[in-house]
């Protein structure tokens, strides 16, 4: 009876085993031409991110120039190719993650396939070990003409339950590297989602710096002196609408504790931008903001610009909610923040991404440090691609609705804070930054 359950074991298992046995040639032809593949993709990675590389140079040295209509179409045009070659990147990544998927399937398989070849291997030794266990001990000294043929016999017995303990532990291990093959696998396909929301962002990315380089074309007719008088209009504009604003926000008066307020020390935030980090402009009473007084009224810079061209992917600082979005152009154009996000934070502190193209959270949204709150730009009143990154002590920031003079009476919405509620964002986060003023 037990012979004829072993038999039944081993059929079961080789009919198991059929199922997944690849011939030995193949599945390594296969798996070399995959990995061969994945070298290939990840080679043209690394030749797409010297070359986007190269165009951060160009943005770097054109955005230092004196500001005109030419640097400003080049800044666009290069930056329309960085987000086109970051495009291919994530394409060619999309790509090498989905072969690295097949490639772990395929190591799955085989490990399917050794686990079935080994339990083959042990149902065999274990019906070995069951024939010689029918034959008792009496019944082995009466077979055998000696004492050392009994032994002999014994001692083979002793193989057979060597080579169980083998198969059981080669088997154990290959099931624990089946499990890691697995897991790895649904990393990559995580890596896989998230990529795809990379593409989803450059390729909205890439429609608004189109949009921006329309726009301006459309607005200057390609003259220099149309540019000029553009650029002089918005500064008035601006002007007008600072100074509505630091009036109200002198008259504020709002209560703030503080010792609600983090101690300032670096990595209370993270930078809202992948490094490097280009800060274009510091906070407070600076140079930028003294020479261009009909701007800032001599109030100061009320947070740091960020150097990030169009499409940048803007992350949140730290833990928190969305308080609110919105658009200042809807109401006064090239005015003020454009489109902007503000997220409060669990540690007293508030901040604000200003100038954004897209915008990819609402209010109310719970978000994570380094979640992706939206896309930077260079809406509201911007002279070139960047991220204004303003902290605030919450206490003291507000989300306001007024109407505004400067805007022919139109209503804006955006965060309006007491004078003492602005705090210098540098002390917050991490030292990693270059100057570039």
């Amino acid at each position: 009876m037990l012979y004829k359950k072993s038999t039944a074991i081993i059929l079961s298992l080789f009919i198991l085993a059929s199922c997944f046995l690849i011939p030995k040639n193949s599945h390594a032809d296969l798996a070399s031409d995959l990995r061969q593949q994945i070298n290939d993709h990840n080679n043209t990675i690394s030749q797409l991110e010297a070359e986007i590389k190269q165009y951060q140079t160009e943005l770097d040295k054109t955005s230092t120039q004196a500001q005109s209509l030419s640097n400003a179409i080049s800044i666009l045009n290069t930056n329309d190719k960085k987000l086109a070659a970051e495009l291919n990147v994530t394409n060619q990544r999309i790509t090498s993650t989905n072969l690295q998927i097949q490639e772990l399937q395929l190591q799955i398989v085989g490990k399917k396939n050794d686990i079935a070849l080994n339990r083959l291997a042990l149902a065999e030794n274990i019906r070995s070990i069951s024939k010689s266990d029918d034959q008792s001990i009496i019944i082995n000294l009466i077979k055998y003409s000696s004492l050392s043929e009994v032994w002999n016999a014994m001692e083979a017995d002793n193989q057979f339950i060597s080579k169980v303990k083998d198969h059981v532990s080669i088997i154990e291990n290959l099931k624990q590297g089946l499990e890691q093959n697995v897991s790895d696998t649904q990393k990559q396909k995580d890596v896989l989602v998230n990529l795809q929301k990379d593409l989803s962002n450059q390729k909205q990315a890439i429609v608004a710096n189109k949009n921006q380089q329309t726009l301006l074309l459309t607005q200057t007719k390609n003259k220099e002196s149309n540019y000029q008088k553009l650029i002089a209009d918005r500064k008035a504009k601006a002007a007008a609408f600072q100074a509505e604003l630091n009036q109200i926000e002198s008259q504020l008066n709002l209560v703030i504790n503080p010792a609600s307020i983090p101690n300032p020390k670096a990595g209370v935030l993270s930078w809202p931008i992948d490094p490097p980090h280009r800060v274009t402009q510091l906070f407070g009473d600076t140079d930028f903001s003294r020479t261009h007084v009909q701007v800032y009224s001599g109030k100061g810079h009320n947070g740091v610009d960020i150097g990030a061209p169009i499409g940048t992917v803007i992350k949140a600082a730290a833990d928190g909610v969305v308080k609110g979005t919105g658009n200042t152009d809807l109401a006064c154009p090239n005015a003020s923040f454009g489109k902007w996000v503000l997220v409060e934070h669990n540690n007293g502190l508030s901040s604000l991404y200003a100038h954004l193209s897209i915008i990819e959270v609402s209010a109310g949204q719970q978000v994570k440090a380094g979640d992706v709150l939206g896309l930077s730009g260079m809406t509201g009143y911007s002279t070139g691609p960047h991220l204004h990154f303003t902290v605030y002590a919450t206490q003291g920031v507000e989300i306001t609705s007024r109407k505004s003079v400067a805007c022919n009476g139109a209503t804006y919405t955006m965060p309006i804070a007491d004078l003492k509620a602005y705090l210098n964002p540098l002390l917050y986060l991490s030292s990693d930054y270059q100057l570039y003023l």
